[in-house]
C-alpha cells in the first residue's frame, strides 16, 4: 500500500515496505544531474533515478517504482548517518521516548572559541562568539553586529554543536548559509514521520533526519526552523542550551494553518482595499468613484465605517476595531508586547550608567498640558560668571529600556507615533513602560539626554554639549501655570526667568535670520467617560503666542538645532529636517493682524517640509540651519530613532543605522504618522461639532476672517473653540476683522456645521 499527501506542490510518498524514518518529497530541490552529487553546506547526497530510459528530475510526471526511490534514497541517508553515528552520540543520546541522557551537551561548559546564539534583550535573538570570561558566571560575546558584549548564561539560547575555535569574521557567512537553506517544507516532511512515531526531536537529531547530517550548520539550520517554527512543534522540555521539540497533533496543526491562511487572506483583502483607494485617488475628480458606489459592495463598505467609527472612537464591535486595525491604527498592545515590555522594566542593567552625569542638583521645569500622559522634555537654567545664560534641555531617555531590532521597538515603529483622540491616548509603547519607565518624573531620579547651550549674547550657539545624564525634575507645570509664574517674576524662580530670557534672545536672533512667525490657536478636547450616551466634553483653546508655549517653542527649536550641529559635526545619519521658504515675502502679509490671521495665510503658501537623512538643511520657516526632532522620543519613533544614533556615538561605538536604512524607516513611519494626523483631525472636528451642538442656540461667538472663499463666503476661524469654518458675511467686512456668528446647524455625524453672521445695529 502507498500513501501520497501533496505538499507545496510536491508529493509526499510512502511505501509500506519502504523504511519507516522519512517521507521523501519528490520536488527536492537539491536533485541535480551528477550520479551523485554531495552538497558542501548541508553534507547532502543525492542519486539520480532512471525509470525506462527517462531523467526523473523535478516537475517531471513520469512513473517509476515509488518505492525503489525512496529505497535508494534511505539507503544513502543510512550511510550518512552511520558515518555521523559515533560523532553524533558522543553530543547527545534521545531515549525511545525523546528524553534526554546524555547532559555533555546540556550542561556544555562555556570556552572561548564557542559559536553560540543568545538574547541580547527580551527578545532581540544573536549569533555570536565566545571570547572571554567576564567575572564569575558572565562572558564577553563577539556578536554579528560586531559588537562586543557581558551576557549572562541564562540568556544563551543554543550553542553550535561541532564548533571550537570560530573565525568571529565569519558569523555572517555562517548567517547567510543558514538562512539560505531554511525550507519550511523540510519541517513539514519530518513532522509527518516523527507524528506518526509519536516521537519528539532535538535540533540535531532534526538535521539528520532532513539534511542526513549533524554537522555545525545543518544542526543551526533544524534549531532556527524549530525555534521560528509556529504550527508543526512546540518545546516539550528545555535542559541548559538544549530544547526537546514534540509534534503538535493533526488537528492543532490543521487549526493553525487555517489561522494563518485566513491571516494571508484577510491582508491580501487589505492590500487589495488600499490599492483600489490609491488608485481611486489618483484619479482626476471627475473620473472618482462615487459615495454610492463605495458603498455597494459590503466588505468596502464595512471597513469604511469602521475606520469613520474609529476616527471618533465610536467602534461599535470588536470586529470594527479589528478592520481598523488592519490598516495599522493600532490601539491596544498585544499581550505579548505587555510582557515584553514589563521584562524590560525588571531588567535593572543601564548601559550608559557610567558615563551619566549627574544633573540632580539643576533645578528642572517639566512644561506641558494639564493631561499630558507622556512627559518626555524638561528645562533648565544658569547664569555663568560672565553674565551668559547656560541652557538645558532635557530629553527622556527611553533607549535605557529599549535596543533597536527589539519586540517592543519593532512595534513602535509600527506604530510610528502615540495617538492622541479626544476619548484617550493610544501610546506608542506599552503604557506601563512608557509611565512608570521612560517618562520623566517629579521629585524622583530620571535617566535623561541632556543638551547643554551657552547662548552670545545675540542669542546665537556659542558652545554646546550632548551627554547621558541623570536629573531630577523640581516642577511639573501646565502652561497657565508657567505663565503666572513668569508674570510673577519671583525671585525663588529665577531660573524660570532666564529660560524666558533665553527664549526671547532666541527669537530675536531667528527672526534676524529670516524665521517666519506661525503661531495659531490651538484645541484640545477630553472628553470623560465616552462610553456614556452623552459623554462630558472638556474643550481647551491655547494661544501658541502664550509666553510658557513660547518659551517651550524655541527651547525645543535650539535643542534641535543642536542635535543636528551635533550630527553633522560627527557624520551621523540623522532625520534632518528643513523648509525652504525662498519663495515668501513676509513683507506681502504685513497688512494682516498678527497672529491666526497671517499665519494662515502664509501656511497656505509654504512649500513642504524635507528630509536628508545624510546631512543637515536649512530650516527657513524656522531660521536655523539644521534641525532634528529630538525631545519627543516617548511619542514619535522619528525623534527615537534619532536618539538611537545619538547614543551609539556617545558610546563610541558605531550608529545602528545608514542614512539609507533611516530612508525606509522613515517612510514607513511618515505614512502612519499621515494617517494618523488625519484621524485625529476627524476625531478634534467631531467632538468640537458636537460640543457645539450641545450649546444654546442664541449662543454668538468671535471669528476672525481668514480669507474668502468666493464672492462674500468667507473662512472662518471661532476664536471660543479654535475651529475653522465658513459662513456668508456683510459686505464691507474685510480679511482679519472679526465678525460674530451663530450656530444654525451642527450634525457631527455627517460633518455639517451651518453658520450665520449676528448683524450689529
Amino acid at each position: 500500500m502507498m500513501a501520497v499527501r501533496a505538499v507545496n506542490g510536491g508529493s509526499l510518498f510512502r511505501s509500506a515496505a519502504s523504511p519507516p524514518l522519512l517521507a521523501f518529497w519528490c520536488g527536492f530541490r537539491h536533485f541535480s544531474s551528477l550520479p551523485f552529487r554531495r552538497n558542501s553546506e548541508l553534507g547532502l547526497r543525492f542519486p539520480i533515478f532512471c525509470c525506462e530510459n527517462q531523467f526523473l528530475g523535478y516537475g517531471v510526471g513520469r512513473s517509476c517504482s515509488a518505492y525503489s526511490l525512496v529505497d535508494c534514497v534511505m539507503e544513502e541517508l543510512a550511510a550518512s548517518r552511520q558515518r555521523r553515528r559515533v560523532r553524533a552520540n558522543v553530543k547527545v543520546r534521545i531515549t525511545s521516548t525523546g528524553e534526554l541522557l546524555e547532559d555533555k551537551l546540556v550542561n556544555r561548559e562555556l570556552e572561548k572559541g564557542l559559536l553560540l546564539e543568545f538574547k541580547k534583550d527580551s527578545d532581540r535573538i544573536l549569533l555570536g562568539v565566545a571570547q572571554r570570561p567576564d567575572g564569575k558566571k558572565n562572558w564577553m560575546v563577539y556578536d554579528q553586529n560586531g559588537f562586543t558584549s557581558s551576557i549572562k548564561p541564562q540568556q544563551i539560547t543554543y550553542i553550535v554543536p561541532g564548533v571550537e575555535n570560530f573565525d568571529q569574521t565569519d558569523i555572517s557567512k555562517f548567517l547567510q548559509k543558514a538562512e539560505e537553506n531554511l525550507d519550511p517544507t523540510l519541517l513539514e516532511i519530518a513532522w509527518v514521520e516523527l507524528l506518526e512515531k509519536n516521537k519528539s526531536v532535538t535540533a540535531e537529531e532534526l538535521a539528520e533526519m532532513i539534511f542526513g547530517s549533524a554537522e555545525p550548520l545543518e544542526s543551526y539550520c533544524a534549531h532556527l526552523l524549530l525555534s521560528k517554527d509556529e504550527v508543526y512543534f512546540a518545546v516539550q522540555e528545555t535542559k541548559g542550551y538544549c530544547s526537546i521539540y514534540v509534534p503538535r497533533p493533526t488537528r492543532q496543526v490543521e487549526e493553525l494553518l487555517h489561522k494563518k491562511l485566513a491571516k494571508e487572506a484577510a491582508e491580501k483583502e487589505l492590500q487589495d482595499f488600499v490599492q483600489l483607494l490609491v488608485s481611486a485617488k489618483a484619479k482626476p475628480a471627475h473620473a472618482k468613484p462615487s459615495k454610492s458606489l463605495w458603498m455597494m459592495d459590503e466588505k468596502i463598505r464595512n471597513k469604511i465605517e469602521s475606520l469613520e467609527a474609529y476616527a471618533i472612537d465610536d467602534c461599535k464591535s470588536d470586529e470594527q476595531k479589528r478592520t481598523a486595525g488592519m490598516f495599522n491604527i493600532r490601539t491596544n498592545h498585544s499581550d505579548e508586547i505587555i510582557a515584553a515590555a514589563e521584562s524590560l522594566l525588571s531588567e535593572s542593567y543601564d548601559p550608559d550608567e557610567v558615563n551619566r552625569k549627574d544633573l540632580t542638583d539643576l533645578k528642572v521645569y517639566a512644561i506641558d498640558v494639564d493631561d499630558a500622559d507622556e512627559l518626555d522634555d524638561a528645562l533648565s537654567a544658569t547664569r555663568l560668571q560672565d553674565g551668559r545664560i547656560r541652557v538645558w534641555i532635557h530629553a527622556a531617555d527611553p533607549t535605557r529600556y529599549v535596543q533597536p531590532g527589539s519586540m517592543v521597538d519593532r512595534e513602535a515603529l509600527r506604530r510610528g507615533t502615540s495617538v492622541f483622540l479626544a476619548t484617550g491616548t493610544y501610546p506608542m509603547f506599552p503604557e506601563k513602560l512608557a509611565m512608570e519607565g521612560m517618562s520623566l518624573k517629579q521629585g524622583e531620579l530620571c535617566n535623561a539626554v541632556s543638551i547643554s547651550v551657552v547662548l552670545h549674547s545675540d542669542g546665537s550657539i556659542a558652545e554646546y554639549s550632548v551627554q547621558n545624564s541623570i536629573i531630577k525634575p523640581t516642577y511639573m507645570l501646565t502652561y497657565e501655570s508657567a505663565t503666572e509664574l513668569l508674570y510673577l517674576n519671583l525671585e525663588e524662580e529665577a531660573e524660570l526667568k532666564m529660560l524666558s530670557e533665553a527664549a526671547a534672545l532666541r527669537l530675536i536672533w531667528r527672526r534676524q535670520q529670516g524665521a517666519i512667525d506661525t503661531s495659531t490657536l490651538e484645541t484640545r478636547i477630553k472628553v470623560v467617560n465616552p462610553e456614556d450616551p452623552e459623554p462630558s466634553i472638556n474643550l481647551y483653546v491655547e494661544n501658541q503666542a502664550d509666553p510658557a508655549m513660547q518659551l517651550v517653542s524655541e527651547m525645543m527649536i535650539l535643542c534641535g538645532e543642536v542635535v543636528a550641529t551635533f550630527g553633522s559635526a560627527n557624520n551621523l545619519p540623522l532625520p534632518y529636517r528643513g523648509q525652504p521658504q525662498s519663495n515668501i515675502d513676509v513683507s506681502a502679509f504685513s497688512h494682516l493682524p498678527e497672529g491666526p490671521v497671517r499665519s494662515s495665510a502664509i501656511v497656505r503658501i509654504m512649500r513642504a517640509a524635507e528630509i536628508d537623512f545624510r546631512k543637515p538643511i536649512r530650516h527657513g520657516v524656522l531660521g536655523v540651519p539644521g534641525y532634528v526632532q529630538f525631545t519627543s522620543p516617548i511619542r514619535r519613533y522619528l525623534d527615537l530613532l534619532a536618539h538611537y544614533q545619538v547614543k551609539a556615538f556617545l558610546r563610541g561605538e558605531s550608529p545602528p543605522f545608514s542614512a539609507g536604512q533611516l530612508e525606509g524607516m522613515a517612510s514607513i513611519v511618515n505614512m502612519q504618522v499621515r494617517l494618523v494626523r488625519r484621524l485625529s483631525g476627524s476625531s478634534l472636528r467631531y467632538w468640537i461639532i458636537e460640543f457645539l451642538r450641545r450649546q444654546p442656540r442664541e449662543k454668538k461667538y468671535r471669528a476672525l476672517i481668514l480669507r474668502f472663499i468666493k464672492d462674500r463666503v468667507a473662512a472662518l476661524l471661532l476664536v471660543e473653540v479654535g475651529l475653522q469654518a465658513s459662513a456668508w458675511v456683510s459686505i464691507g467686512a474685510q480679511v482679519g476683522d472679526e465678525v460674530e456668528v451663530q450656530v444654525e446647524e451642527a450634525h457631527p455625524r455627517d460633518d455639517v456645521l451651518s453658520l450665520k453672521e449676528v448683524i450689529r445695529n
